[in-house]
């Protein structure tokens, strides 16, 4: 747990475990034990990782499942893309990267290496931005992942701004856990730990500005890192580091081709935290707990509310609002100031929120803990699937998922679900046809500034295409689009039916809504996954 800040509530209003709210620390426990698992686990799991009673499981995921933070998914509780939005809190919060991620995509290309962006977090460090190489060998770290400082590249230069609590928390969790288990994104440690080997790494950063991982985390993997420091006070506010494979890099490799190279970026990088103007943040938010009310009244014991309003705390936060009061996190949730007080109290009991010397509060990078990193490399995809599978559910009807090939002659399907009838459409994924005549092909043909056939101007001004037996007979299909964040359209969904069974007044009057409502759920979860991530259409 971090150490108190003495200022921002007085001593006897502070995170004291008595005063925490107890649902709040249980449902934050079954997100960790979620996160920890990679995303999914059972009820009977939950139940074993966490000690808690069976039924108080249910509870906690009926809770979290209306709040798309998890799915229930057959047997299995399965983290959902909305409890990203707690994450996303804290990085907008912190800007570093929206300001610094396009720096480090482009060293990413001009390197064909991984370049992440790191931040302190106690005496371990996090991520909060990676571009990856997608190749066969590649570096699996995820947003969100904790390393332990001494087996990374980043964590020396860390450690050269820690004061003496700093290196006696470290010591006394390096103590307690030799083998690292309470990190799950690297391998255990085989050999006892050696302190004076990351004293001696400490030093040298000091001394050069710079740091090497030469197989500390396992091995074959190499990294090069270089802080990033404030404008305004010369610490560190992020390290960047460039992650290769001895096959590629060898350490002493790393230093002469690599590091001039992430120099130049570092320097860019700081830049644009000189030049950047302050944030301009929208209206605040309001009322995020409001909704809890209704569905309180609605489930009844199944729903617990201090859960549910203890969780919108953090995404009182953003772009623009690093730093809160309680009185303006009690008006963006909605909750009375002891509510909101107690929910505040709780989150830095757990280490969530930290208080600030002029009496406000910030989020800390451990919000990352709460499900950000399985779901941060995600795809389109896998995203669309549940979705896909309620929508052929609700309508007896198989439904897929595709996008345009490269040359744009083509549609590759990529996701879909059937349905249980004997008479049925069943196409694999990553089968291809014709898009021209696809109701999927037209509407991704459709979505284009050059000028169209009268045929797809149609299908761009009415948003949907409907294809009647044109493939084959007797098959009739109907399509929308899903769109990024930008607005751009990028894959299309659609329903397929036999000619018997619907007719074209039905598939435009019955199908449509389902489908487009179906396309905005999937394009909700896309627009919070793809905040602060790349998730592949494919």
């Amino acid at each position: 747990m971090p150490a108190k800040s003495a200022t921002a509530l007085d001593a006897d209003t502070r995170a004291e475990a008595g005063e925490a709210v107890g649902p709040l620390l249980r449902g934050v426990g079954v997100l960790r034990r979620l996160t920890d698992a990679d995303g999914t686990l059972s009820p009977s799991a939950l139940e074993r990782a966490t000690g808690l009673a069976r039924s108080t499981v249910d509870r906690i995921t009926a809770t979290l499942s209306r709040m798309d933070y998890v799915r229930l998914d057959g047997r299995d509780v399965v983290l959902a893309p909305g409890v990203m939005e707690l994450g996303n809190a804290y990085l907008a919060a912190l800007r570093l990267p929206a300001l610094l991620g396009a720096h480090a995509d482009a060293l990413a290309d001009e390197l064909d290496e991984s370049v992440s962006l790191a931040v302190a977090d106690l005496d371990g460090i996090r991520f909060i931005h990676q571009a990856t190489r997608r190749r066969a060998l590649s570096v699996s770290f995820r947003i969100g992942d904790l390393l332990p400082a001494e087996r990374t590249a980043p964590g020396p230069l860390f450690a050269t701004e820690w004061a003496e609590p700093d290196w006696t928390r470290w010591r006394a969790r390096r103590a307690a856990d030799p083998t690292d288990a309470a990190f799950p994104a690297v391998p255990p440690r085989r050999l006892p730990a050696d302190d004076s080997a990351f004293l001696e790494r400490v030093e040298r950063a000091r001394r050069d500005g710079w740091a090497v991982d030469d197989q500390l985390i396992e091995p074959g993997l190499v990294a090069v890192s270089v802080p990033v420091r404030h404008p305004d006070t010369g610490r560190l506010a992020c390290v960047a580091s460039v992650v290769s494979h001895t096959s590629r890099h060898s350490a002493a490799d790393l230093r002469t081709s690599l590091l001039p190279r992430l120099r130049t970026a570092v320097a860019a990088m700081e830049s644009e935290l000189r030049t950047a103007p302050p944030p301009e943040p929208g209206p605040p938010p309001s009322g995020l707990a409001t909704w809890t009310t209704a569905s309180k009244h609605e489930l009844g014991r199944d729903f617990v509310e201090s859960l549910a309003r203890g969780l919108t705390v953090p995404a009182a936060f953003g772009e623009g609002r690093s730093a809160l009061s309680l009185s303006e996190v009690a008006r963006a949730t909605g909750l009375a100031r002891a509510t909101a007080r107690r929910a505040l109290l709780t989150h830095e009991h757990l280490g969530l929120v930290r208080a600030l010397p002029d009496r406000t509060f910030a989020l800390t990078p451990r919000v990352l803990d709460l499900g950000f990193p399985p779901l941060s490399r995600t795809t389109l995809p896998r995203l669309a699937e549940p979705h896909l599978r309620a929508l052929a559910d609700r309508l007896h009807e198989p439904t897929a998922l595709a996008v345009l090939t490269p040359d744009g002659t083509e549609i590759q399907y990529t996701a879909g679900a059937g349905a249980s009838r004997v008479l049925t459409v069943h196409i694999t994924v990553g089968a291809r046809l014709p898009a021209a005549e696809t109701s999927l092909g037209r509407v991704l043909l459709a979505d284009t500034n050059r000028p169209l056939p009268p045929a797809l101007s149609e299908v761009h001004a009415q948003g949907y295409a409907l294809v009647d037996e044109e493939l084959e007979s007797g098959l009739r299909s109907i399509a929308v689009p899903l769109r990024d964040r930008s607005g751009r359209t990028i894959a299309a969904l659609n329903i397929a039916t036999h000619a018997a069974r619907r007719t074209l007044e039905d598939c435009v009057h019955d199908v449509l809504p389902a489908l487009r409502t179906t396309a905005a759920h999937i394009e909700s979860d896309l627009h919070t996954a793809s905040r602060f991530t790349h998730i592949p259409a494919s």
